[in-house]
C-alpha cells in the first residue's frame, strides 16, 4: 500500500495547478480547511496567502521560490512519471472526501485525465470543481436531493447499466458506455436516487450543487457541515 503522506478523518481540499476562481478556492476551504496541493498547486496556494499543509507530485511544475517558502518536511515528490500528479495525490492522501480545484480547467485533456483517475479509484471519495461544474465517480448507491429542473449529467467512463428515481429520463434498463450511450443534460424531478451495478459513472452537476454533492458524498451528517 502506498505511504500515506497526508492522513485526515474528515475532508480536505487538494489544489492542483489549473487556474482556480478565488471565491470557489475560499468556498472549498469552508467544507474542508485542510490544503494539500499538487505540484504547481502549491504556487496557487501560496498567491492566495494559503500555506499548504502538504505538496505532492513529480515536481516539474512548482516554482523554486514556492519550494524555499514551504517547509521541506511538507513537501513529498514522487519521481515516477506513469501517473498525473493528480493521481500520485489520490494515492497518497487518506481523507473521507477529496475537493479537487485546479484540475479540471486551462486544459481539456487534464481534465479527462482526472475525471479517468476518479474512476480508477473508486476507493477515494473525491469531487472535483471547476469554475461552472463539478464531477465525482458515482458510488454503487447515491441519494441527491436537488431543485426540480436541475441539470443532471451521467457520462460513463466504462460499460455500466443502472436504475434511478427523481431523473425526468429515467435510466433503468439502459447500457451505458463511452462510445455508446450517454446520459447528458438530464433534469431533475425529484429527489434524486441512483444504484449503480459496477464503477464507471461519473456524475456532473452545476458548481451550485455543490454543498448537496458533499452531504451525498459524506452522509446525511455532513449537510450542516457543508453548509
Amino acid at each position: 500500500m502506498p505511504t500515506q503522506f497526508v492522513h485526515h478523518s474528515d475532508k480536505i481540499t487538494l489544489l492542483g495547478g489549473a487556474s482556480v476562481d478565488p471565491a470557489l478556492l475560499s468556498r472549498a476551504l469552508v467544507i474542508a480547511p485542510a490544503l494539500v496541493a499538487a505540484d504547481g498547486g502549491a504556487d496557487t496556494a501560496l498567491a492566495a496567502g494559503r500555506m499548504p499543509e502538504a505538496v505532492i507530485g513529480d515536481f516539474d511544475s512548482i516554482s523554486a521560490a514556492a519550494r524555499a517558502a514551504i517547509p521541506d518536511e511538507r513537501q513529498h515528490p514522487v519521481a515516477e512519471q506513469d501517473s498525473t500528479d493528480f493521481e500520485k495525490c489520490l494515492r497518497h492522501v487518506a481523507a473521507r472526501l477529496i475537493l479537487g480545484l485546479g484540475f479540471l480547467g486551462d486544459r481539456f485533456d487534464h481534465g479527462l485525465a482526472a475525471v479517468n483517475t476518479l474512476v480508477r479509484h473508486p476507493d477515494r471519495r473525491c469531487l472535483l470543481i471547476g469554475d461552472d461544474d463539478l464531477c465525482f465517480h458515482c458510488p454503487p448507491e447515491l441519494a441527491l436531493d436537488l431543485p426540480p429542473g436541475s441539470r443532471f449529467s451521467l457520462f460513463p467512463m466504462a460499460p455500466v447499466r443502472g436504475t434511478s428515481r427523481g431523473l425526468h429520463w429515467p435510466i433503468d434498463g439502459l447500457d451505458f458506455a463511452p462510445g455508446g450511450r450517454i446520459g447528458t443534460s438530464n433534469r431533475v424531478s425529484g429527489p434524486v436516487r441512483l444504484r449503480m451495478e459496477g464503477p464507471g459513472m461519473a456524475v456532473i452537476l452545476p458548481v451550485a450543487a455543490l454543498d448537496a454533492a458533499v452531504a451525498a458524498l459524506m452522509g446525511p451528517e455532513a449537510a450542516a457541515a457543508s453548509g
